[in-house]
Order: structure tokens, then C-alpha cells, then sequence
């Protein structure tokens, strides 16, 4: 593809108005480089890619070259002659776009595709802050009033630095109640927070709701963890009385360091897998949030290594029990983070997911669950 059609491309969808993006993207793309082009959108569960066009199938991430693109975030060619490419933002994965191409590329031309991708990756991020249609499409199944509230409360789902890779889900995805994490990284700091919620449905998800904008609020104030979990405790006392807490866990990263602080503030694990060892990295329990109002939280640290993986779960998943009454923290938790130890924090948190709904065989959870996985980048690998 010539630069001078790419950039008339770009400037294109950038013009698009957002309700319309989605709907003229493939037809602009055709218009510009006379290549058949396919948009898809993950779905929420990440299980199948959406098609934006109605009479197209879906697409399974597993065990299709589509889904591997996805997946493994790579250019991938079909056997009749296709272009795969992954549409991400830092990270963040939102679906694929596919060429329908009958030239052999080069390398030159899979890049200036590859940019092109990552054009529209953008601007469909940004439309989505502004029209429905992406969050409609996404959706295999109506989401709960809680889930609503839930994934609208969340970052994203993945997040990528030079320091760190990130990803998180929730599960179930379309009637998850007050399970929950958050993210911001500045210059020198990421700050993670997983929070475990109590109760069920919309109360469930309100109490999340208030809590995490709590956080927030003191966070984007400034406040460092202490004040934050501080803020949020006094908030949710003051709202409830004591009758409804949260137990989170927040945790501090120093980008250039990788010292964390951390304030274990209630049910969220944290696992580490340090040269294939998984152990469980242990912090003295203080009290939820809104429990008391006036708690006192104090900071524990530790130190993340280059090639650290850690993995976070709510209490939704350490303490699920199969049908057989064990359980899924016993054993069954470690082999997961084993079993996906060789997959990106994207993929892993997905892998996880579906197998910590194997194995329930076939049964509902009896309550929502939260998996965050973290790589870490920063420093210098070691011998």
C-alpha cells in the first residue's frame, strides 16, 4: 500500500463521525486501497469476535487463525490469502480486522497494514466514548443492571508499558455484581487496586461503584494509597454505617524500582511466579473498607523482579468449590497459573478464566470473580 492512500485513509477515519465509524470503516478501507476489508469486535466474555456486518458469522477465538491474531497479537494469513490484524490500543485488545487480499505482501506492505490497524484501533476507541453501537455489538447476551454498572467502572482490559504488562477479567461477564479493579500509571507509578464486592446485584455494584470512585477521587487528588483507602473508608461508613464494607486490596508499583507498597484491606490474593516457583505473597489483613470509618491503614512493601508474573483473584475464585466440595485454591489455582504461564497477561487471565469455569463442570459460580494478571518488565533480567 502506497503512504499517500494511508494517510488519505487515516485522515478518512479520522473524519467519521463516531455513531458512523463502525459502520463505514470497511467500506473506506475498500475505497482507498480496493482491498474487501471485515471489522470484529471481542465480545465481552472474550470468547468470540463480533462481526460489525450482520450477515457474517462469528468468529471463535479459539482454534481459528482469526483467533489466533487476536490472541497472540500477530499478523496472521489464512489459507485463502487473508490478512488477520489485531486491533489494540497500548495494549488493550478490541478485536481484528481482516483483508481480504489476493496479492502476496511484503513486509513493507504488512506494516503499512499493521499502521493502518492500529488507525482504526484508536479511532474506535475514542468513538466508543461517545456512541453506544460498540458496547451493543460486544454483547452476546443482555448484561445485568450490576454488570452495566461494573464494566463501566473499569480502565480497560489490558494496559502495556515498557515496564509492565497488565490484564484483568470478570466473570461472570454479563452478570458480574460487585467484583472489580482498577488501574492508572503516570510517569513514575502504576497504581492497581482489586476489590472483592459483598452482597449481590445493583447493591452489590453501588457499594463497588462509590468505593472505587472514592478511590479515585483521592488518587487523582494526589493522595497516595494510604489516603485513598483512608477516603474510601471513611466514604463507605458514612453511607452505611458499618452494615456494608469492601474488602480491596491496593497495591503501588515504582515504575523505576518495582518496590511496591501495598494495603491488604480485606479477601484479594496475590500469587507470584518468580523462575517457575509460584508461592502466595502474604501481607498482615486490616480491616475492609467502611468497616469502621476511622481505620488506620498501614503500608507493607515488597519488591517485583524482572520476569515476575503476579496473579490476583478475588475471593470469587480462591475460595470456589467444585462440585465435589473442593476447594479451587487448594491446588487447582496454582495449576491454572502453571498452565498459563507461557501466555501474555491478555491470554492468561482468558485461559484462567475458562478454566476456573471448567471447573465448576458445568455448574454456576456461586459468586462473581475477578482475575488480574501482571508482567513485569522493569529492571534488568537477571541470570
Amino acid at each position: 500500500m502506497q503512504s499517500a492512500p494511508l494517510h488519505a485513509l487515516e485522515h478518512a477515519l479520522w473524519s467519521v463521525e463516531p455513531p458512523g465509524l463502525l459502520s463505514r470503516a470497511a467500506a473506506l478501507i475498500f475505497e482507498h486501497t480496493g482491498v474487501p476489508a471485515e471489522v470484529y469486535l471481542i465480545d465481552y466474555r472474550h470468547t468470540h469476535l463480533v462481526p460489525v456486518e450482520p450477515d457474517l458469522p462469528l468468529i471463535p477465538v479459539d482454534n481459528t487463525p482469526e483467533g489466533h491474531a487476536f490472541a497472540a497479537q500477530q499478523i496472521v494469513t489464512t489459507d485463502d490469502g487473508a490478512l488477520v490484524l489485531p486491533l489494540t490500543v497500548y495494549g488493550d485488545r478490541s478485536g481484528i480486522l481482516i483483508l481480504r487480499t489476493t496479492e502476496p505482501q511484503d513486509e513493507d506492505a504488512r506494516e503499512a497494514y499493521a499502521g493502518l490497524a492500529g488507525v482504526l484501533a484508536r479511532a474506535l476507541r475514542l468513538a466508543d466514548a461517545h456512541t453506544d453501537l460498540p458496547r451493543r455489538l460486544r454483547r452476546r447476551a443482555r448484561l445485568t443492571l450490576a454488570a452495566e454498572m461494573q464494566w463501566e467502572l473499569l480502565p480497560g482490559s489490558a494496559c502495556s508499558t515498557d515496564e509492565f504488562r497488565l490484564a484483568g477479567q470478570l466473570e461472570p461477564a454479563y452478570a458480574v455484581w460487585g467484583d472489580n479493579f482498577d488501574w492508572s500509571i503516570t510517569s513514575k507509578r502504576l497504581t492497581l487496586t482489586v476489590s472483592n464486592g459483598t452482597g449481590t446485584g445493583t447493591d452489590a455494584a453501588a457499594l463497588t461503584h462509590l468505593a472505587i470512585s472514592a478511590l479515585r477521587n483521592a488518587r487523582r487528588s494526589g493522595g497516595d494509597i494510604v489516603e485513598q483507602a483512608a477516603l474510601a473508608d471513611q466514604t463507605l461508613y458514612a453511607a452505611h454505617r458499618g452494615s456494608q464494607h469492601l474488602a480491596t486490596l491496593l497495591l503501588d508499583f515504582e515504575l523505576g524500582t518495582g518496590r511496591v507498597r501495598a494495603i491488604d484491606a480485606g479477601s484479594p490474593r496475590v500469587y507470584r511466579l518468580r523462575g517457575g516457583v509460584i508461592d502466595s505473597v502474604d501481607f498482615e489483613a486490616q480491616l475492609p473498607l467502611g468497616m469502621f470509618g476511622d481505620t488506620h491503614y498501614s503500608v507493607q512493601e515488597f519488591t517485583v523482579r524482572y520476569g515476575d508474573r503476579l496473579i490476583v483473584v478475588s475471593d470469587g475464585v480462591h475460595t470456589a468449590e467444585s462440585r465435589a466440595g473442593e476447594l479451587y485454591g487448594k491446588s487447582a489455582l496454582v495449576q491454572a497459573i502453571r498452565d498459563t504461564r507461557l501466555q501474555p497477561p491478555s491470554e492468561a487471565v482468558r485461559g484462567f478464566i475458562r478454566r476456573f469455569l471448567e471447573y465448576h463442570d458445568g455448574a454456576e459460580p456461586r459468586d462473581d470473580a475477578v482475575v488480574v494478571c501482571l508482567d513485569w518488565r522493569g529492571g534488568a533480567p537477571t541470570e
